[in-house]
């Protein structure tokens, strides 16, 4: 990491990991991102951005192609088997986004034969399907974009993952879509990297609680997410990875 690092982030998730069309990013994964190389003295015009699709953060890790991923990455014992994780940095919990006419899903139980969207990789909508509507139709794509063209094109009823990512589509397109605002399970997100990188991890997680206790983690939080109506969580407890 000496001088450069190379960060594998998403390019397609507003208020948590976006490209804009000037090149540039944006977003609190982004965020974090920076203050962990500022806390390694590597300046913001020495770090590599690299899109990482969700179903390929494991492997982009594992060929060395990114120092570390901050990418709405929760922390999973089956992801642990192939990549460490420092943090966590946040804790999310999944959710639904709907359209704004929408009155009859209030909840993950109301999926019943409903079409739901995720991306390629995570374990949402199969959560979704084993414990609440046995009977709900998954669709995927490789990017949640994508889910959300879906969705407003009336092609799907609802999206689902984290709340944290929902919350960036429901600010984009306030008149359109709204969260239904009932979480259903806690995701933390860490930042993976190498297996082994056991001085890497201890560095990331001081970057953290540095982050945290600095004030500049809720100022990021506040600055993506400035939505009153949405409530961030709290912060969470570094080292409980």
């Amino acid at each position: 990491m000496e001088g450069h690092l190379s960060v594998g982030i998403t390019f397609d998730q507003p208020g948590v990991g976006q490209r804009l069309a000037d090149d540039t990013v944006r977003g609190f994964d982004v965020d974090v991102a920076k203050y962990i190389a500022q806390q390694f003295k590597v300046p913001e015009k020495s770090i590599t951005w690299k899109q990482v699709l969700l179903a390929d953060r494991e492997a982009a890790i594992e060929r060395g192609e990114v120092d570390f991923v901050v990418a709405s990455y929760s922390i999973t014992a089956e992801r642990q088997q192939r990549v460490a994780f420092a943090g966590p940095y946040y804790i999310a919990g999944q959710d639904l986004l709907v359209r704004q006419e929408e009155t009859s899903i209030s909840g993950p139980s109301d999926l019943s034969s409903k079409r739901l969207c995720s991306v390629t990789g995570t374990t949402s909508s199969e959560r979704v399907r084993q414990q609440y509507a046995a009977s709900v139709q998954l669709v995927e794509y490789v990017r949640f974009d994508l889910c959300v063209t879906a969705l407003l094109n009336n092609e799907v009823d609802a999206v689902t993952t984290d709340d944290l990512i929902l919350a960036g589509y429901s600010a984009k397109n306030p008149e359109l879509l709204r969260l239904v605002g009932r979480k259903f399970s806690e995701e933390r997100y860490g930042i993976g990297l190498g297996k082994n990188d056991d001085e890497g991890r201890r560095s990331i997680n001081d970057a953290i609680e540095k982050m945290i206790t600095s004030g500049a983690w809720k100022a990021a939080l506040n600055r993506n997410f400035p939505d009153p109506d949405f409530e961030p969580g709290p912060p969470p407890t570094v080292g409980q990875g």
